[in-house]
Formats: structure tokens, sequence, C-alpha cells
């Protein structure tokens, strides 16, 4: 039986976490220092707790943290393989950028820990559905089917690090970009009297854009403080010198405002809400 850890107990987390289980693999996890809800999560969904060190008895590590915290991650593991002497597979599977990867990989020099760069797009499993997509790069030919073996919808990308995540951040961009820019310009005609106008508008001229929004707008709110870090990865990933890059700086500052309104009074969210019933 391949043994696999798990690091990080969120929603994705839990959830691959959950199909790899449920597909015949041994799950551990780590769950000092977190919540109550992590930790019911994780009970719930049948994983085991272990401390750090029987975690690198895994066959495989996965981290599925937020961005933020990924190279934290990396680091107490790298710092732990090369105390224990451990050899084994380490896959960061978060939101980072490919200069990022390059760090996470550095924290396990001479650990001998082999490091594949991994990216998630798609929300998490659920049984019967499909999705979502596990993208991994680096030397991954004999880990990729192991993954698919346990339940994954796991993808090798032919290439070095970094191209999983250059994935990841081209997608996102793309992806929570738009709803970015959206939610910006809703709140703008909002605050301009334009708000009804634009919602006609949109539902006769723009009518799959404004379903997407619908959707993926309200989806947002209460995930904004955890894209604030992608967007400050996906401009690190465009380069300071690129234009692009002042946009997803911008697009950090919009989730940013968001996740505060999410903590607090949601008035944005409920004015966002009004609008997108226009339509």
């Amino acid at each position: 039986m391949t043994k696999i850890a798990v690091i990080g107990m969120g929603a994705m987390g839990s959830a691959v976490a959950r199909t790899l289980l449920c597909s015949g693999a041994e799950i551990v996890t780590h769950l000092e220092g977190r919540s109550a809800q992590t930790r019911e999560r994780a009970t719930a969904s049948g994983i085991k707790d272990a401390d750090l060190k029987a975690l690198l008895a895994s066959d495989i590590i996965l981290s599925i943290v937020p961005p933020s915290q990924a190279l934290a991650v990396a680091e107490q593991i790298g710092r732990l393989a090369r105390a224990e002497k451990s050899v084994g597979v380490f896959i960061d599977c978060n939101a980072v950028s490919p200069e990022t990867v390059a760090k996470v990989a550095d924290a396990s020099d001479q650990s001998g820990t082999i490091v594949l760069d991994g990216c998630i797009i798609g929300g998490p499993p659920e049984p019967g559905k499909y999705g979502p997509r596990l993208y991994v790069s680096g030397a991954a030919g004999q880990v990729v089917p192991v993954l698919v073996e346990y339940g994954l919808d796991a993808r090798l990308i032919d290439s070095g690090l970094g191209a999983a995540s250059g994935l990841k951040m081209s997608y996102a961009g793309i992806n929570k970009g738009l709803i970015g820019l959206a939610t910006t310009m809703l709140l703008a005609a909002a605050k301009s009297g334009a708000d009804r106008a634009l919602m006609s508008e949109l539902a006769e001229s723009q009518p799959q854009l404004l379903a997407k929004l619908s959707t993926s707008i309200p989806d947002m709110y209460p995930k904004a403080y955890r894209w604030v870090a992608e967007m400050e990865e996906i401009a690190a990933f465009l380069g300071a010198n690129a234009p692009g890059a002042r946009v997803f700086d911008g697009m950090a500052a919009v989730f940013q405002k968001m996740a505060v309104d999410n903590s607090g009074e949601q008035g944005l969210a409920a004015s966002l809400s009004e609008m997108l019933a226009m339509g």
C-alpha cells in the first residue's frame, strides 16, 4: 500500500486526502496547531494525525496550503528531511510562481528529497463528480501514475520545475483576474448610479459572461483572503517590469478589500449580490 501524506486540511486538501484514502492509499497528515474546524474535517474524512517525522516515512508528500504558507512548509520539511536523512517525494501543489517553486526546491537541497512542481485546477473532488486536475512537472514520470491509481486526475507536464506553477499562474490570472476585474467595475458602476443599466446591458450582450460572474463572484467572498497572496504570486510570475504585473498587484488589493468586507459588515458583498440578482 502506498503511503501518502497530505499537508493542509482545508477544503481542497481534505477532499484530495479523502479521495486517495477511498481509493486504497494510506493517508496521514499533521494537525498540530490547527483549528478545531480543521481537526474535525480531518477526523470526518478518516485521516490519521501524525507527527512530522512520521510524514517523512510517506512515499509521497502533497503540500496543499495557502500560497503564503507554501515556502514555510517546504522549509520545515526540508530541515527535517536533512536531519532524518529521509528520502521521498515532495510535491508542492500550491498556487505559487515558478520563482517560489525554485525556492521550495532549494529548501530540500542536500536532503535527498525529490521535489516536484504541481498545480490544482478545479474545485475540491467530490464523489461521482469530475475533477479537479492535478498537473505535475519535473521528474514526475513514475509518480503521476501512482496518483492516478489512487483516484486523482493527475496529469504529467513533460517539462521541468516551473511548468506546472506557470500553468497555475496563467490560468488563475485569467480566471480569478476576470473575477477581480468584474468585481471592481460592478462596484464602480454602483457608485456612479449605472448599476441597473450595466446589468441590463450585460444580460443582453454578454449573457454567458454574466452567468459565470453570477456564480463566481459570490463564491469568491469567503475565499478572497486566500487569493491575495495568489495575485501577488502572479505579479511575481510576470516580472517586476512587466506592465501586467501592476494589474495583479491591483487585484491583490481588490481581494484584500473583499476579504475585509467578508469578515466585517459585508456591505460590498451585499451590493455585488444585489447587482447580480438584477441580471
